[in-house]
């Protein structure tokens, strides 16, 4: 009789839990363009993913978020790590479906004015030049987008707005340019308020804040086995620790994730994202606004 070893059981039992892919699964970062810079940034998240799960992974480069959505439906691709904006836009195209949250502490966004301003209330800013992030963006516009709307201010034709880049908005704002700026606050306040030196933190104002907005996540594709997935979910969330010290390890704009968790999420914790779409006047989410 052959006598099977615990380690080589283990291992037969690890292999039946995942179906093979032939080649390994691809794996997408939709806000990381080439190769070389997914091997830097999500080198080592890879490696840990590979390491908990027991497949083999292989990145899979796309030059912006409806090539990753194409990808997903052309099955080129099998999985994907993207933001909740995107994510709403990806499945509402592709029926791709949520693996894990990748949380992200005191991810909200607000708007802010100068603290000398006569603006008190988002109210205030009805007929006034105001400045937010990218179009398309989760917490630099569509997140800003609703709280105008949350305070009777239409975000569409209510003020004049002009979408810029934060240290861009931050440089109007103090030079007065525009009344205020929609902004991801701990993204402003850790890489453009806290560095500026020409002024003091206590020079802006704060005068509304949005809820936590829903998790970064991992999607996968629809042709993805739903067991495949599943398994995928319970060995990253079981695993979280090395795979959260792998993401952070690399530093840069992975640091926006210090202090996360691994969650499971469900499809659901994204209506938000689904109405605020509705807000600034692209109800279907079908497509990438800006893009």
């Amino acid at each position: 009789m052959r006598i099977i070893t615990t380690v080589a059981a283990a291992a037969i039992a690890a292999a039946a839990a995942f179906p093979a892919a032939a080649e390994g699964y691809k794996l997408a970062i939709t806000d990381v363009e080439g190769l070389e810079q997914l091997q830097t940034d999500w080198g080592p998240f890879k490696a840990a993913l590979e390491a908990a799960t027991g497949e083999s992974f292989e990145f899979f480069p796309v030059s912006s978020r409806t090539a990753a959505a194409e990808a997903l439906r052309a099955e080129r691709v099998d999985f994907v790590i993207t933001g909740p904006a995107e994510y709403v836009v990806i499945n509402k195209m592709t029926n791709a479906t949520t693996v894990v949250g990748l949380s992200r502490p005191d991810y909200f966004c607000g708007w802010v004015v100068m603290a000398d301003s006569d603006v008190v209330r988002p109210a205030d800013l009805k007929g006034m030049k105001v400045a937010m992030d990218d179009i398309g963006s989760t917490s630099g516009h569509l997140c800003p987008s609703q709280l105008l709307a949350d305070y009777g201010v239409d975000p569409l034709d209510g003020v004049e707005t002009v979408h810029t880049t934060r240290a861009v908005a931050h440089e109007a704002l103090k030079r007065g340019d525009i009344a205020a700026i929609g902004i991801n606050y701990t993204s402003w306040v850790n890489g453009i308020r806290n560095k500026d030196e020409s002024v003091p933190p206590g020079s802006f104002r704060v005068i509304a804040r949005s809820g936590d907005l829903p998790n970064d996540l991992l999607v996968a594709g629809a042709h993805v086995d739903p067991a495949v997935v599943e398994e995928i979910r319970t060995e990253m969330v079981g695993n979280k620790q090395t795979i959260i010290e792998a993401i952070l390890s690399v530093g840069g704009d992975n640091d926006k994730y210090r202090g996360m968790d691994l969650v499971a999420i469900d499809d659901k914790a994204y209506d938000p994202v689904r109405a605020m779409y509705a807000t600034i006047g692209h109800p279907e989410f079908s497509e990438f606004v800006g893009e």
